[in-house]
């Protein structure tokens, strides 16, 4: 049994003094506050000490491919507008060369910067499936399998989401060019999908398996109605609502909005999570809310990509839940994905603390608290909470950081959020009991950086 001494922690009840926490089997088996620096009787030491102990949260939305092509996408086109689309055929163009052990590579890179960040899990949302032109693997789920390899090296939680992507636009037109790599019918799909979940069930006992139907445009109605014969269980997550032109498209071919849609054809509930919804309005917030969905932000993304602002403010009051996520993997910073939230609703509606949730509540803290439940939810973990039971998904910090010195309760948070403090306090992260961020380091940092070293020059002159 491992023991945790931290001098603060943040627990389900509020923050408490000298807590020592017990984990084994990779939950939290006991959480204890008062009586010193003693160890209860029986039980071998000594503990490892940290001065702030906060539960980690999961990273709802990845794309870890993506971290390669990070800073490569940052030239405005010869048309002289850029845009969400003319970027992804940019991606297209670069993923279309990418291997299994690049993948791999690419990856494990990436998983190992979200623990550093903070992120105890992630839900990879993935849709890189086939070779160059579509032709399959021997094994149906090989690029899944490097994702879970990567997953596994690295420590980091993970909730599996194959994508079912099976046409060009809500018309029905093939899928062409790198899109085919993502291809697959019904039949192909559920293969693909049973192959995936065989992996997951050999795999670390906190790794899950969901399914993303990709978005309304590339799964016709038909499909996303048998959803529950491919996946009956574990999450269900999709695109939804990320841009003007998306809007239009599905209204023009559906009959209405995609939120609106969804929420009249589709079970949301619980089990679902959307992502983006930054093209929603606010009656669609307010029925969204209702349905106990999560809303997956990505707001570093958003922004690179110039998707628009998701409806926070409106989308909180309804009650609404939401968890972050870094999507695209431009930059990996679990503290900056919230203040990009909040921000972004601050120069929307000109006003400040904008998702405070009350007066004089904590901004950072309630954001902080959302990526917490909406993350656990969305990904199907038992986590977000520093609870006997849950999985040790915890994190770390110095309180000798120079933003954090002095502060108490949940000043610390706004100071993660807004004072750049979550850079460098960050200590410790465990996943699932596994200590896997140690002194600011994982600890197999130097070889990972070492295997992406080799493969980057040539990523660069793919891209």
């Amino acid at each position: 049994m491992q023991w945790i001494r931290a001098g603060r922690a943040l627990l389900p009840d509020g923050w408490a003094e000298v807590v020592r926490v017990a984990i084994a089997g990779g939950r939290i088996h006991a959480v204890e506050t008062g009586g010193g620096d003693a160890l209860p009787p029986g039980a071998s030491g000594p503990a490892h000490r940290v001065d702030i102990l906060l539960p980690a949260p999961v990273n709802l939305h990845s794309h870890a491919f993506q971290r390669a092509m990070a800073g490569l996408t940052e030239s405005r086109g010869p048309r002289g507008s850029d845009s969400f689309w003319t970027w992804r055929q940019l991606m297209y163009r670069f993923l279309d060369r990418l291997t299994p052990d690049q993948v791999e590579t690419i990856a494990t890179l990436a998983f190992m910067e979200m623990l550093e960040a903070g992120y105890a899990a992630v839900a990879e949302f993935h849709y890189l499936h086939h070779d160059r032109g579509g032709a399959g693997y021997a094994r149906p789920a090989e690029m899944a399998a490097r994702i879970a390899a990567a997953a596994e090296r690295t420590g980091i939680g993970l909730t599996l989401l194959p994508v079912l992507y099976m046409q060009g636009g809500c018309d029905g037109r093939p899928l062409e060019g790198g899109q085919l790599r993502f291809g697959c019918d019904l039949d192909r799909f559920a293969r693909l999908h049973q192959d995936s979940a065989a992996l997951i069930a050999r795999a670390p006992g906190d790794f899950a398996i969901g399914v993303a139907p990709h978005s309304l445009r590339a799964v016709p109605p038909q499909a996303l109605a048998r959803l529950d014969e491919l996946a009956p269980r574990g999450p269900v997550h999709m695109h939804l609502a990320e841009q003007e032109a998306e809007v239009a498209e599905v209204e023009a071919r559906l009959g209405a909005r995609p939120v609106a849609w969804a929420l009249d054809n589709l079970p949301l509930g619980p089990r679902w999570c959307l992502i983006h919804c930054t093209q929603m309005t606010g009656a669609e917030a307010a029925r969204l809310a209702r349905t106990g969905a999560v809303a997956g932000l990505c707001p570093i993304t958003e922004a690179n990509l110039g998707d628009g602002i998701f409806p926070g403010a409106a989308f909180q009051d309804y009650g609404g839940r939401f968890g972050v996520g870094t999507d695209s993997n431009v930059r990996i910073a679990l503290w900056d994905e919230l203040m990009m939230l909040e921000y972004s609703q601050r120069l929307g509606g000109r006003i400040r603390a904008a998702l405070a949730g009350g007066p004089g509540r904590s901004t950072g803290r309630t954001l902080f608290a959302a990526a917490l439940t909406g993350g656990a939810q969305a990904a199907g973990r038992d986590s977000g909470a520093i609870r006997p039971g849950l999985w040790a998904d915890l994190l770390g910090l110095s309180a000798a950081d120079p933003d954090l010195c002095g502060r108490h309760g949940d000043r610390l948070i706004d100071a993660l959020v807004f004072a750049g403090a979550g850079h460098g306090a960050l200590r410790d992260l465990w996943s699932a009991g596994r200590h896997v961020v140690q002194g600011g380091r994982h600890v197999l940092r130097e070889e990972i950086l070492r295997a992406h070293a080799a493969l980057a020059p040539a990523l660069a002159a793919e891209a």
